[in-house]
């Protein structure tokens, strides 16, 4: 009787992790659908941004020589010094999401130190802080709770000294890496460079545009515009990446549930023939007491 016991325990137990877990996902279900709402929003704000500064760059490549470009727009093949910003969760229970993005950040970071580069990290999310700490690799910045509730301005105040690095020479280049949406079965690995950024301007240049600038102006609008786009890919990275984690967790969730689910039927077949086998003995001895009386 101890051993039917003990597994009706393990059944009591495993049905709570069950509940716990199908809880979890019908949350992460939820929070997905008013992230997606919030990522469409980004989204189509980025491709409109995208679009001005493609056709004010343009406008700008069409009268000046490479060298009187901001060094934003100019392409370094050969970099000293490369900034990499990454995006992981705050928290577990995902699946391998956070192990994408940090294995794709060491596989970096490996190549551009074997090229003699130096490599700066910039990290957001406790999962890929927690795990770069622990292999004692430097962190020139990091915060936690930004990529849990993001927000356009924390997530400025986190790259705010990014482009003013770039522009006083001390990097020379930025990617940004992070696990980004791409449905709701599967997460996409998104490396981005941020600096220099890389636009095709071969098809934005059109005279009779409505976008008008003075020339004297364009250094100023293109510099405003450019912290901008900095700004903002940072704030969609994160929303895209809290997209991708609760998806994420939904499939983890989905899949532990399904594992209880199987567990019990398991321990309940193991249950039933335990409680069997302990009313045979029973039945035996009375039988065999029985006899013995005879």
């Amino acid at each position: 009787m101890a051993n039917l016991k003990d597994i009706s325990r393990q059944i009591k137990s495993v049905k709570n992790t069950q509940k716990t877990t199908k809880a979890m996902k019908l949350v992460s279900s939820s929070k997905l659908r008013k992230t997606l709402e919030l990522s469409e929003q980004a989204k189509s704000y980025a491709l409109k941004i995208n679009e001005i500064l493609s056709s004010i760059t343009a406008r700008i490549k069409a009268v000046r020589s490479e060298d009187n470009l901001d060094r934003a727009f100019v392409s370094n093949e050969n970099p000293k010094t490369v900034d990499i910003v990454f995006v992981t969760a705050d928290k577990g229970l995902c699946g391998g999401f956070n192990m994408i993005t940090i294995k794709a950040v060491r596989k970096l970071v490996e190549e551009y130190s074997s090229k003699g580069v130096t490599v700066r990290l910039r990290a957001a999310g406790r999962k890929g802080i927690d795990y770069f700490n622990f292999q004692e690799q430097e962190l020139l910045d990091s915060v936690v709770g930004l990529t849990s509730a993001p927000t356009y301005e924390k997530a400025t105040d986190f790259i705010s000294s990014l482009l003013g690095d770039f522009n006083d020479e001390v990097t020379d280049k930025v990617i940004l890496v992070y696990n980004g949406f791409y449905n709701m079965l599967s997460q996409e690995l998104k490396m981005n460079t941020l600096l220099p950024i890389a636009i095709d301007t071969s098809k934005t240049f059109n005279p009779s545009s409505a976008i008008e600038i003075e020339p004297d102006d364009n250094d100023d609008i293109l510099h405003n515009l450019t912290s901008k786009y900095i700004d903002f890919s940072m704030y969609y990275s994160l929303i895209d990446s809290l997209a991708a984690e609760h998806s994420a967790r939904m499939q983890a969730m989905d899949s532990a549930t399904k594992n209880a689910k199987e567990k019990v039927d398991n321990l309940t077949v193991e249950f039933n023939k335990a409680r069997q086998a302990a009313i045979t003995t029973e039945l035996i001895e009375i039988i065999s007491g029985v006899e013995s009386m005879k």
